[in-house]
């Protein structure tokens, strides 16, 4: 079974961050052009536009601020005009911040949470969805994380921005999949990424005693599963909430 997406436009959201940036040039070596999105690292855009080139397909970075519904339209116009309206949409975006628990924690930070997460798919949503709904297709994913499920101490913005994103993602399954369009999350655990590797923290023995395979997972592991889900052979695959995290969460039925 091969993953092909050659005719396909794809958007990733914060393309050139570390698990953003394998989701883009993975889509593209499945044979899609990709819409290498940034905020404000422009150079790491540059960066993997130059690599998804390479491969032989069209790229082009887009600017923007993805919690400001006019620079998402604006990105939306772009995109259609460069490469085309995109059929594969990835919300993976997100603003950093320090953790803390809840009684410490700034208002400021929540709010940020829900901007670049939950507000992040609404209009992501709003913009790029009435195009797919037009070819009565289109594959629309979230970045979403085993915080979600975990609810750990410090977590409690990152957590609550994120379960919002996933009752959006669900609800607009339901509303769009009549469309043809699928809407699904993938949920990282703790993964090594470029940072870890030019950092030598790969190893993490404390976070991965818990995990049931015991070693983390590979950004690499992260792209495999969003290209999965934006393939056709994901095409009966809607509402899913999957973890990909070792076996660190497992949600029930």
């Amino acid at each position: 079974m091969k993953i092909d997406l050659s005719s396909k436009v794809a958007l990733v959201t914060g393309a050139s961050g570390n698990l953003g940036r394998v989701i883009a040039r993975t889509l593209a070596e499945c044979g899609a052009d990709v819409a290498v999105h940034y905020r404000s690292n422009e150079t790491g855009a540059r960066d993997v536009q130059k690599q998804i080139e390479a491969l032989g397909r069209r790229s082009v970075c887009l600017r923007a601020d993805i919690t400001d519904q006019q620079e998402v339209l604006r990105m939306r116009d772009e995109a259609r005009i460069a490469l085309g309206a995109p059929d594969i949409v990835v919300c993976n975006a997100v603003i950093q911040y320090p953790w803390t628990g809840i009684l410490d924690q700034s208002p400021v930070d929540f709010e940020s949470q829900f901007r670049s997460c939950t507000l992040h798919a609404v209009l992501m949503a709003q913009a790029f969805v009435p195009a797919m709904q037009a070819k009565r297709h289109g594959r629309f994913l979230a970045i979403n994380t085993e915080c979600a499920l975990q609810c750990s101490p410090n977590q409690g913005a990152y957590a609550s921005g994120k379960r919002g994103l996933d009752g959006i993602m669900r609800v607009l399954a339901r509303e769009i999949g009549p469309d043809g369009i699928t809407v699904n999350q993938v949920a990282p655990g703790w993964m090594i990424s470029q940072s870890d590797r030019s950092a030598g923290t790969e190893s993490q023995p404390d976070y991965e005693e818990k995990i049931p395979l015991r070693h983390r997972g590979e950004d690499q592991d992260i792209a495999n599963a969003v290209a999965f889900l934006a393939s056709d052979q994901a095409a009966f695959i809607t509402g899913a909430f999957l973890p990909v995290c070792g076996g660190n969460i497992m949600p029930g039925i």
